[in-house]
């Protein structure tokens, strides 16, 4: 089979290491001009003038990146089996949508307001009382097009500082910790759960993931579940879902989704009996869905901007390096190290003792560390 990926980033490039073994092909269709997935076949469109031909090399369609034009997604459904569907891509890429659909189906979300001017965004910022976060309603990812106000009177700069049209003001959550959980969904609507995985984010990028989240109650894994099923059957879903979470004294808040495999899943390519790149090459092949169960604890560490000192890394026997073949730049998602560990106590040190060779690698932070 062979297989289009719309978007030519790491994403991309894992997809395909995980498809290859199944016997599939991939053809990458890139409309940033920017593609890194640097194997498969690429094709660069940044005018959109090849998409036929695009079409013509591929049997079904999925993409690694949700911010792409949605007419774009439409008019090759329209030829080719596309999972998943362009309207999740539609909806995951515009909060006012996706906070709208959470509520809908009964997942708690922050109090929220829509902010069309600084004014608009002054009296949100009144209504919901402060601290607030605006974010752009399309387009941000990774904490950009974002701000903070800690009173009303900080509306002005923050809606200078977004420049955005459109923004979505939400109510500050006061949480315990951010998790993730990542689901997928096969053509039949067999569903599958990943652990839920604890979150560290240090200037709104991810840098670690632990998973299974330490210390979850079953109730709130199951929790999770429940919106993710309702999630992957209203929007027929076919794939693999990712859904950020705030967890918080009275459970859950919803934060966003995304369509697609996510950072926070990485650590299931050595934790998990099946990687959720896997997972998502069976569903859109239209193939039964494998183990989602993990294999230990582990716990993922993003390098950014500097690839460090590898070479010590790779001495490590408990590490596991992917390096994306990205050249060095600040703030830039350059690779991962997947750490395994038999308990928590053991991961712990196992993580300080790799991050120390990753430089401007925050310290390790977690519900672990906390308890002293």
């Amino acid at each position: 089979m062979r297989i289009g990926v719309l978007g030519a980033g790491q994403l991309g490039r894992m997809l395909a290491l995980a498809g290859y073994p199944l016997a599939k092909t991939f053809v990458f269709y890139d409309m940033s001009g920017s593609p890194s997935a640097g194997l498969g076949e690429v094709m660069v469109d940044r005018e959109g003038q090849y998409l036929n031909d695009f079409l013509s090399r591929v049997d079904r369609v999925t993409y690694e990146f949700e911010h792409l034009p949605v007419d774009v997604a439409e008019k090759i459904a329209a030829e080719k089996p596309v999972h998943p569907r362009p309207r999740a891509l539609q909806i995951c890429q515009n909060r006012e949508a996706e906070k709208t659909l959470f509520g809908d189906l009964g997942i708690p979300t922050p109090n929220w307001k829509i902010a069309t001017d600084a004014k608009s965004l002054r009296e949100a910022a009144e209504t919901l009382g402060c601290p607030v976060v605006a974010k752009s309603n399309t387009e941000g990812y990774d904490g950009k097009g974002q701000a903070v106000l800690r009173s009303p009177e900080d509306a002005e700069e923050a809606w200078s500082s977004i420049n955005h049209s459109r923004l979505i003001v939400e109510k500050f959550v006061e949480f315990r910790r951010e998790v993730s959980i990542i689901a997928v969904r096969s053509e039949s609507g067999e569903l599958a759960f990943y652990p839920m995985a604890e979150n560290t984010h240090h200037d709104g990028i991810l840098r670690y993931s632990i998973a299974p989240a330490p210390d979850l109650a079953i109730d709130v894994q199951e929790d999770a579940e429940r919106y993710m099923k309702a999630l992957l059957n209203e929007m027929d879903y076919v794939g693999v879902l990712t859904l950020e979470l705030f967890e918080t004294a009275d459970g859950l808040v919803a934060n966003e989704m995304a369509p697609r495999v996510h950072n926070s899943g990485h650590w299931t390519i050595e934790g998990a009996m099946t990687s959720q790149f896997e997972n998502h090459i069976r569903a859109v092949s239209g193939h039964p869905l494998g183990n989602v169960a993990a294999r230990g604890v582990s716990c993922m560490i993003n390098i950014i901007g500097e690839h460090g000192e590898i070479d010590r890394i790779l001495e490590l026997p408990y590490a596991h390096v992917h390096l994306y073949n990205k050249g060095e730049r600040p703030g830039r998602k350059l690779g991962h190290v997947n750490i395994l560990a038999d308990s928590y106590e053991e991961l712990v040190w196992r993580v300080k003792n790799c991050a120390q060779f990753l430089p401007g690698s925050p310290e390790f932070q977690s519900s672990l560390t906390s308890k002293g």
